[in-house]
């Protein structure tokens, strides 16, 4: 199912799905994949192929999935996606966010002004989209995942790192903002695992010895639903 197919759909409430952005692949595309056995998931990434392919493993394994090709920072593609759910839904069981950009390594002094916006506007920016659009969907009993990442502070991750950590910023005042009919927030810190954010930062590093995605996914969903 696709987006634009939800709205055709009669209106009427079912299950709450699930919604991961950054689902095309690593820990996103892991976690969707965690999700799919006990709820639809909603899958939004910008990469159409790389959707398609995880539906199909999301179908191998008897899931179903709704395919949002959409930049999180579009505001008017997130408006129509978060009012499609509600619309369709009622609203969401869990969002984990996991969608990021990863500029290259540089000193501070040499951060690139394009590198610099886009990466603000997918790590930070994104944040200030998703959130107003998607809290109305979780109620007390949903909850919304993000992810820490400790190579934030590390010498040349200052593109990176400053908007990582502004994400995880933001995170954290919304928890501590939550009342009675607020959705649990959780922020986690995943193991190192081999994906294309982790190869930029670390070229040549042993990929072998480092932790699966689908590993890190199940213990990671264990952890914040417990």
């Amino acid at each position: 199912m696709t987006v634009a197919e939800i709205d055709r759909k009669p209106r009427r409430m079912t299950t709450h799905p699930v919604l991961v952005t950054g689902a095309s692949r690593g820990l996103g595309a892991a976690l969707a994949l965690a999700l799919a056995p006990e709820h639809h998931v909603i899958c939004v990434a910008r990469t159409v192929g790389a959707l398609e392919e995880l539906d199909d493993r999301i179908q191998a394994k008897g899931g179903s999935a709704t395919l949002a090709p959409m930049d999180v920072t579009n505001r008017d593609a997130m408006a129509q996606l978060c009012r499609s759910i509600h619309d369709r839904w009622g609203g969401l069981a869990l969002w984990a966010h996991t969608a990021v950009h990863a500029p290259p390594l540089t000193p501070a002094e040499h951060i690139d002004a394009k590198d610099w916006d886009k990466t603000m506007a997918t790590n930070l920016a994104a944040m200030g989209i998703l959130i107003p659009y998607v809290a109305p969907l979780l109620g007390p009993e949903a909850t919304a995942i993000f992810f820490d990442d400790p190579s934030a502070d590390e010498k040349f991750h200052g593109c990176y790192g400053a908007t990582k950590r502004g994400q995880i910023a933001l995170a954290r005042a919304w928890a501590q903002e939550g009342t009675v009919a607020s959705p649990r927030i959780r922020i986690l810190t995943p193991k190192p695992m081999p994906t294309a954010l982790r190869a930029r930062f670390h070229p040549g590093e042993d990929r072998a010895a480092l932790s699966a995605p689908d590993t890190e996914a199940a213990r990671l969903l264990a952890e914040a639903l417990a």
